[in-house]
């Protein structure tokens, strides 16, 4: 199964580069122009000039700085062999809440072997990017984020015990999310950690872009004869958490339809009471609590939003109906709310088909609520659909059966902070 290893990770001397603070940013994929502007100004040193680099040649320079950097200093390698606790602290849904797990590396492996799943879709274009910066940089600036199956608790056991000490590293970052980091490099404990993963799976959550692009990437080295089976590009950095850990969030994504002509806000609803319950309401503020007490009754359920503040309630009569819509799938996929709101109610009652789906021709996908609400209001959408997330169980499912969900299913939160640690493939 999963073959996870210990790796002498690159880590920032900040007695060159000062706060780590200063140095880390959010996953490049989340980054505005604006938030990449205000990083650089804010430190020379920080590892959006890596990640996310722009320019005439960006790969190229992003290869050349890393290769300063690592001759200057600035970035050290480590003495041994390590593996990387890591835990995030943050609010979600007026709670506060941790999530702990581990960096390693992982040998990578194709879908078909079962080994390493995915649950989502993925794009060519955020591919190609990547695939360029490795083939610069040979390195991971930012960790695939991985799930395995662990109900008896062993591993998070072992790392609780192993990161009761003062954290080598930590720092609250301006969402008001604390990331703490252990580093570990006593022989024992690493193999012991990274042997529970002998008879595991693994469960990609976040990245699915950067994994196929590092699977591209080593078949490239192999290729060119550059690289042969075992070498280091056979193993990607990843961060592994339990999918029982309490600590777990995914927010929804949800979706705002836009530029359809002759949109008619009261005929969908017409067409969607065959399939749905419809509930009217006044005010906007329940709209998350309403389907929050639905999805904690396993019910599936969406909110319509068209403006002046009113909203609908879509509520599933009967899930029988994505036997006869998606027949050729599992129980798992046709049972996904984003395969309903996707093929019965955009696909069949809109008119939008799975191509312009994927191309997001007439839809586009927000985190928040009031971004959604926002986009009716300000008529820069028609209207606007309001999710609730998906399970991770139903993540694990999905993947198992060796399907993936649509686009933007899921949102882990908090994302994964990049520059701790990253993982130099040479």
């Amino acid at each position: 199964m999963a073959q996870v290893i210990g790796f002498k990770g690159l880590r920032y001397n900040t007695d060159i580069t000062g706060d780590i603070k200063d140095t880390v940013c959010p996953p490049y994929d989340i980054i505005s122009e604006e938030q990449r502007i205000a990083y650089i100004e804010n430190s020379e040193y920080n590892v959006i000039r890596l990640e996310l680099p722009k320019g005439d040649d960006p790969y190229a320079q992003a290869g050349e700085l890393l290769k300063s950097w690592l001759d200057s200093g600035v970035i050290v390698r480590e003495d041994k062999n390590a593996i990387y606790i890591y835990e995030e602290e943050f609010t979600a849904y007026g709670e506060r809440k941790k999530v702990k797990g581990f960096i390693a590396r992982v040998k990578i492996e194709e879908f078909e072997k079962g080994i390493i799943l995915p649950h989502e879709f993925t794009l060519s274009k955020a591919k190609e990017d990547r695939l360029n910066l490795m083939k610069a940089t040979n390195c991971n600036f930012s960790q695939i984020y991985t799930l395995y199956s662990d109900k008896e608790s062993t591993t998070i056991s072992k790392l609780d015990k192993l990161s009761e000490r003062i954290p080598d590293i930590e720092l609250t970052d301006g969402d008001n999310v604390t990331h703490r980091m252990w580093i570990i490099t006593d022989e024992t404990a690493v193999a012991d950690i990274c042997g529970d993963f002998s008879d595991r799976k693994l469960y990609i959550a976040d990245g699915h872009h950067r994994y196929e692009t590092a699977l591209n990437y080593r078949n490239f080295l192999r290729k060119t004869g550059k690289a042969q089976p075992g070498d280091a590009c056979d193993y990607q950095m990843m961060m592994l958490v339990n999918m029982e850990h309490p600590g777990l969030v995914v927010f929804p994504t949800h979706r705002i339809v836009r530029d359809l002509e002759n949109f008619d806000a009261n005929a969908i609803k017409t067409a969607c009471a065959e399939y749905f319950d419809i509930t009217e309401y006044s005010g906007t503020e329940n709209i998350q609590s309403t389907l929050t007490n639905l999805y904690n009754e396993n019910k599936k359920a969406f909110g319509m939003y068209t403006g002046n503040n009113n909203w609908t309630l879509l509520t599933l009569k009967d899930i029988s109906v994505m036997d006869k819509l998606l027949p050729n799938v599992s129980k798992a996929s046709q049972q996904l709310d984003v395969s309903i709101l996707h093929t019965l109610i955009l696909e069949k009652l809109m008119g939008i088909d799975a191509e312009n789906m994927a191309k997001q021709i007439n839809l586009t996908y927000v985190k928040q609520i009031d971004s959604a609400l926002q986009a009716v209001d300000s008529n820069k959408a028609n209207c606007a659909f309001i999710l609730n997330p998906t399970r991770i169980s139903e993540i694990c499912d999905v993947s198992s059966a060796g399907e993936k969900m649509p686009q933007k299913s899921t949102y882990f939160y908090p994302k994964l902070i990049t520059g701790l640690v990253m993982n130099h493939l040479v």
